[in-house]
């Protein structure tokens, strides 16, 4: 390998790692949702929900940096994806279906049987995401959510069956 193909060979990024969240995670968890949604939520929103034995939850990035997450809350052999966001600059990376594979394993692992979530109707990527996992819509909430125009949408209620 040649000086220049060494060098470029160092400086590649880290190929993607997930990994169990921690408290001190929450003001990177708090940053990527305020990205990805018009109100996100805040450190001490994060903190508590880190901190609830009924959350699980998964990481993804490279080397140390967080650059992805998905929350869940957990009820008997149900959960409910809270949230699942990726940094601006990481989207469209594969990251969202790497974590939330990870994640459908890790419920499948402690006995979640049926797994939901509720997604803006318009919001075309996250809806190819779970529609390529097979998730399917089971309800919808007119007029659910708040734009940041003032408007409404829609959410739909999507389930996926895990076992």
């Amino acid at each position: 390998m040649g000086r220049s193909g060494f060098w470029s060979w160092l400086a590649r990024p880290a190929h993607p790692a997930v990994r169990s969240l921690a408290m001190r995670d929450a003001p990177r968890i708090a940053a990527i949702h305020s990205e990805g949604f018009h109100r996100g939520w805040s450190v001490p929103e994060i903190e508590a929900m880190l901190a609830d034995a009924t959350i699980v939850g998964l990481g993804i990035g490279r080397g140390r940096a967080l650059e992805g997450f998905v929350l869940s809350r957990r009820a008997a052999d149900e959960a409910e994806i809270l949230t699942i966001a990726v940094a601006t600059g990481a989207r469209r990376s594969g990251l969202g279906l790497a974590v939330l594979l990870a994640h459908l394993s890790q419920l499948a692992g402690r006995g979640v049987r049926a797994l939901f979530l509720e997604v803006d109707e318009g919001n075309a990527a996250a809806r190819a995401l779970y529609d390529s996992l097979d998730f399917r819509e089971v309800g919808r909430r007119n007029a659910y959510y708040r734009r940041p125009d003032g408007g409404r949408a829609t959410a739909l209620v999507l389930r996926k069956e895990l076992a």
